[in-house]
């Protein structure tokens, strides 16, 4: 009896999932009367190049500029060995148990080797310029 709900649960599923591509081929724009009951790749317009040369230009080397102050110094040292300066100015101003919570989730989950006298400074100079109270850039 159990095999057969099983069996019923993955037909379900198999059938669902199928149904939801369908859709999704009809919702691109992607069918004629022809293959309605078939995915197929999207046309392109004209056929693609043989002998295209592709590039993609430099990757940028902009490094954001961390606000002055007390702690800087270990962000760029701890911080900086797993991800750019980037992902602490691109957040929006945090409230300070946030930042808190951030660095114990980079020590904790992700093992960012941070000494716990670093870690404090860290979390005080990101509470200090990265909040809404404090943050001026």
């Amino acid at each position: 009896m159990r095999k057969g709900k099983i069996i019923a649960l993955n037909l379900v599923i198999l059938l669902t999932a199928s149904a939801a591509a369908l859709y999704g081929q009809f919702k691109a724009g992607r069918y004629t009367n022809a293959n309605s009951g078939n995915i197929t790749p999207a046309k392109l317009a004209r056929p693609a190049s043989t002998d295209a040369i592709y590039e993609a230009g430099s990757y940028s080397k902009f490094r954001p500029v961390l606000a002055p102050g007390d702690g800087r110094e270990a962000v760029l040292a701890y911080c900086d060995t797993c991800h750019s300066p980037n992902f602490i100015t691109m957040q929006p101003p945090l409230p300070a148990d946030v930042w808190a919570g951030e660095v114990a989730k980079m020590t904790k989950m992700f093992g960012a080797q941070i000494p716990d006298d670093a870690a404090q400074k860290i979390i005080r100079y990101l509470q200090a310029n990265y909040t809404p109270e404090t943050r001026k850039h």
